[in-house]
C-alpha cells in the first residue's frame, strides 16, 4: 500500500469535507451547496462508496479527498500529502538528515519572523510609543483596525536594538536575525535592526506564513520611503505576490486577479471589499508571480498600476513578460485574458480607492482590452507626419503583444485597429506580424514507443504477416535490464522498489487499482513522454465543441487532473500542466524533481519502456486479454498504429469514462430528489430548484458523449 493509499483509508472523505460544508446524506450520495463558489442550490455531491467528490455547478471540478484538500486551502499536492498525513498519523516525507536539518532551519526562520510580526504589532496597538504611528495609520492611511488586526500592521520604533534585544530575551540569536533580513551587521561588525521609525507592513506566502516586511518611513527626512526585507532564505520579492493569502480565495472565486503595484494599494483595496487585489511590491511583474496565480486561480487578470509614466512603462514590461510566460504554454490552453485599467487622474490605486471606494468597482468593470492599451501608448507621441520608418518601428514593437493571442479572430481585428493607427496597409502588417511572431517551442524529443531489436543486419524490423494470430511469449520471470524510456538502465536484480514494483500474483483477478487505471496510466505515459500530444488532444475537443462555450467549459473542457481519478497520476498530471508552462528545463525532468519522493515508485513505472510495462500489465490479466494486449503491442511496434491518432483516441475514451460516472451521479441524485418530494410547499420547491440544478448539470455531458462517440467510431478505421 501506498502512502497515498494509506492516508486514503484512514481518512474518510464526507468527514473530512464536513469540516468546511455542511453535508446532507442524499441516497447513497451526501450533498451541500459548493463550499467553492455562491449558490442556494446544493450542487456539490460526496460519494463516500468512491471516496471522491464532485462539483456540477460553477466550478465543474471533482476528484479525491487530496484535490479537495488541494482546492479548499490552495495547498499543492505535496503539500496536502503532509498535511493529510499529519492528520491521520501517516508519515508522508522522507528527507535526508541534511534535507531535515535545511527543513528545520527554514522553520526556524519563518518562525522568527512570525515572532517579529507580533512584536511589531504589539508595539502599534497596545504601547504608548507607538500611540502616534496608531493614529497615523488610522487617520492619514485610513485603515480600520480590524484591517490593521487583519494585517497585523506593526511599529518599528527609532532604537537602533529594539527588537533584537526583544529576540534575545526570546532565545534567539544574532545570526538568525542577520538570516532573516531582520538585522544588518556594521562595517565595524556591530548589529544593529534593519527596520527603525517605520510602519510596519508583514509580507506572507501564499499558505499566510511570514517570510519578510514592507516598511512605509514615517519621517519625511528617511530614505527610502519604502523598505522591503532583503532577499533570504525564505524571502524573494520577485516570487511574491503581497495579499495572495487573503485574496485567492476570491480570485479562485471569480477567476479574476486584480494587480497593483504596492501593498499599500493591495490592502486598501481588500479592506474596500474588493479581496480578489495583490501587489507586485515592484516596477514590473516578473514570470513567478504572474505563475502564482494563471492559470492555477484566475482566468483573467487585470493590472492596475500607478498611472503615471513610470507606471505605464511598468505596465509595458510586464505585459511583455506575460506574454512572454503564457508563450511557453503549448498544451492548447486558450490565453489568459489581460486587462488594463485606467485610474482617473493618474492617482494611485491607494488614493483613489479612498477617495471613491464605488468608483473602483466601475473601473475594473471598464479595463480595456491589452491591444487598445498598448496601441494607444505607442501611437500616442506618433507625430502626425511620421515617416514611414518611425511607423514600421513603432508596429514591430506592438505587433508581438497583438499577435500573442490564441485567437485568430482577435489578432485579425487588432491588426485592423493597428493599420488605421498607422496608416499602414493591412496586409503589409500581416506580413511583418508573420516575421515577428516567435518560433514554436521546441518539444521534447519523443523516445520510441517500443525497444529496439538487435539484428546482424541494418534492415529494419518487420512484424511476421501472421502477427495478429502468434501467441504471445511466455513470461519466464528470468533475469534481464530494466531500461526506463529517459534512457536509465539497471539489472532487474538489482532494481529497488522505486525503480521496478514488485509483480502481483498472476492468480489474483484484475481490480480496480490494478486494472482500471490501465486506460489512465498509458494517456499519462504518452503526455510524459510526448508533451505535444496534449495539444492535439485538446485541439480535438475544441473540434467537437465547435466554439460552443458551454462545452469548451465543461465536457470538452482541457484534458487535466480532473479525468484522472487516480490520486498519484492525479498529482502528475498537475505536475505535467506546471511543467508546460515553465521553459527551465524539460517536462519530464521538471515532473521527477518536484514529484514527492515517496511517490516516486508509481511515477517510475509509468516510464517502463512499453515493453517492459506489457510484461507487468500482462501477469495482471485474464488469459483472454493477454492476446489483446501483445496484438496491440505488436501493431504499435511494427508501426502499424499511428501514436497520435491512438493517444487522441484514448484521451476521448478516457473522458468518455469520466462523463459516464457524471452522469451516473448526476441519475442517482435526480431519483434521490423524487423521493425526497413531500407535501410541504417549501421543501418541494427546494427539490424542484435541485432537480433542475442536476438536469442543467446533466446537459453538457449528455451533449457530449455522442459526440465523442462518433468520432471514436471515425477513429476506430485506424486501428482495424
Amino acid at each position: 500500500m501506498t502512502v497515498v493509499d494509506e492516508i486514503k483509508a484512514r481518512l474518510d472523505i464526507v468527514t473530512y469535507i464536513q469540516q468546511y460544508a455542511p453535508l446532507k446524506k442524499a441516497g447513497r450520495y451526501y450533498k451541500a451547496c459548493c463550499p467553492f463558489h455562491s449558490e442556494k442550490t446544493p450542487s456539490f455531491t460526496v460519494n463516500p462508496d468512491t471516496q471522491s467528490w464532485r462539483c456540477f455547478g460553477a466550478c465543474a471540478e471533482g476528484g479525491d479527498v487530496f484535490s479537495f484538500a488541494m482546492k479548499q486551502h490552495g495547498w499543492t499536492f505535496n503539500e496536502a500529502l503532509q498535511a493529510l498525513g499529519q492528520m491521520v498519523g501517516v508519515e508522508a516525507r522522507q528527507q535526508s538528515p541534511e534535507q531535515k536539518q535545511h527543513s528545520d532551519q527554514l522553520d526556524q526562520l519563518r518562525g522568527l519572523l512570525s515572532v517579529a510580526a507580533e512584536l511589531y504589532h504589539h508595539l502599534l496597538t497596545e504601547t504608548p510609543i507607538g500611540a502616534a504611528t496608531l493614529q497615523y495609520a488610522r487617520e492619514q492611511r485610513g485603515f480600520s483596525d480590524d484591517t490593521l488586526t487583519r494585517f497585523q500592521i506593526g511599529f518599528a520604533p527609532e532604537g537602533w536594538h529594539t527588537l533584537l534585544d526583544e529576540l534575545k530575551q526570546l532565545g534567539y540569536t544574532e545570526d538568525q536575525a542577520l538570516a532573516a533580513g531582520l538585522a544588518k551587521r556594521s562595517d565595524k561588525g556591530r548589529v544593529y535592526d534593519v527596520f527603525r521609525n517605520r510602519l510596519m507592513i508583514p509580507i506572507r506566502d501564499e499558505r499566510g506564513r511570514v517570510t519578510g516586511f514592507g516598511a512605509r518611513a514615517l519621517s519625511p527626512d528617511d530614505s527610502p520611503k519604502y523598505l522591503n526585507s532583503p532577499q533570504s532564505a525564505v524571502f524573494d520579492k520577485s516570487k511574491t505576490l503581497f495579499g495572495l493569502d487573503t485574496a485567492k480565495k476570491a480570485i479562485r472565486e471569480t477567476e479574476t486577479a486584480v494587480i497593483v503595484e504596492g501593498y499599500m494599494d493591495a490592502i486598501q483595496a481588500q479592506q474596500a471589499g474588493y479581496t480578489n487585489v495583490v501587489a507586485q511590491m515592484g516596477t514590473a511583474l516578473t514570470e513567478d508571480q504572474l505563475k502564482l496565480i494563471a492559470p492555477r486561480y484566475a482566468k483573467k487578470i487585470i493590472l492596475a498600476l500607478d498611472a503615471d509614466a513610470a507606471g505605464q512603462n511598468a505596465t509595458m514590461r510586464s505585459l511583455d513578460v506575460a506574454r512572454q510566460t503564457l508563450q511557453a504554454d503549448f498544451a492548447g490552453r486558450l490565453s489568459v485574458d489581460f486587462r488594463i485599467l485606467h485610474i482617473p487622474d493618474a492617482k494611485d490605486p491607494d488614493d483613489f480607492i479612498r477617495a471613491d471606494p464605488q468608483g473602483w468597482a466601475n473601473a475594473v468593470d471598464h479595463a480595456i482590452p491589452v491591444a487598445d492599451f498598448v496601441i494607444d501608448v505607442e501611437t500616442r507621441d506618433l507625430p502626425a507626419n511620421a515617416s514611414l520608418q518611425e511607423r514600421e518601428a513603432v508596429a514591430r514593437r506592438v505587433l508581438p503583444v497583438l499577435i500573442a493571442s490564441e485567437s485568430d479572430l482577435y489578432a485579425k481585428d487588432n491588426l485592423q485597429k493597428l493599420a488605421r493607427r498607422l496608416r499602414i496597409g493591412e496586409r503589409d502588417l500581416l506580413a511583418w506580424a508573420q516575421r515577428e511572431a516567435p518560433p514554436p517551442k521546441p518539444m521534447p524529443k519523443a523516445p520510441p514507443l517500443a525497444p529496439v531489436v538487435d539484428n546482424d543486419d541494418d534492415a529494419p524490423y518487420m512484424p511476421p504477416l501472421d502477427y495478429d494470430r502468434l501467441p504471445p511469449p511466455e513470461w519466464d520471470g528470468r533475469a534481464d535490464d530494466v531500461t526506463y524510456a529517459d534512457g536509465t538502465t539497471v539489472h532487474i536484480a538489482q532494481a529497488t522498489p522505486a525503480m521496478r514494483p514488485p509483480m502481483p500474483d498472476i492468480r489474483r483477478p484484475p481490480t480496480q487499482s490494478n486494472q482500471g487505471y490501465a486506460l489512465e496510466a498509458y494517456c499519462l505515459r504518452m503526455l510524459l513522454l510526448q508533451p505535444d500530444l496534449l495539444y492535439t488532444v485538446n485541439r480535438k475537443f475544441r473540434e467537437l465543441a465547435k466554439g460552443q462555450s458551454g462545452l469548451l467549459k465543461g465536457a470538452l473542457c482541457d484534458l487535466g487532473a480532473d479525468d484522472f481519478q487516480h490520486s498519484v497520476y492525479r498529482a502528475v498530471m498537475s505536475l505535467l500542466e506546471a511543467a508546460l508552462r515553465q521553459d527551465e528545463g524539460e517536462a519530464l525532468a521538471y515532473v521527477r524533481e518536484q514529484l514527492n519522493p515517496l511517490l516516486l515508485p508509481t511515477f517510475e513505472r509509468l516510464l517502463l519502456p512499453e515493453a517492459d510495462e506489457l510484461y507487468d500489465r500482462l501477469r495482471q490479466r485474464f488469459e483472454g486479454d493477454v492476446r489483446t494486449s501483445w496484438q496491440q503491442h505488436e501493431r504499435r511496434r511494427s508501426g502499424l498504429t499511428n501514436a497520435t491518432v491512438e493517444m487522441v483516441d484514448k484521451a476521448l475514451r478516457l473522458r468518455l469514462t469520466r462523463l459516464k460516472r457524471e452522469t451516473e451521479a448526476l441519475r442517482f441524485l435526480q431519483m434521490d430528489i423524487a423521493d425526497e418530494l413531500t407535501d410541504s410547499e417549501a421543501e418541494s420547491e427546494q427539490a424542484e430548484a435541485e432537480a433542475m440544478t442536476y438536469i442543467q448539470a446533466l446537459r453538457s455531458p449528455m451533449q457530449a458523449q455522442p459526440l465523442i462517440e462518433t468520432e471514436l467510431k471515425q477513429l476506430s478505421r485506424y486501428f482495424v
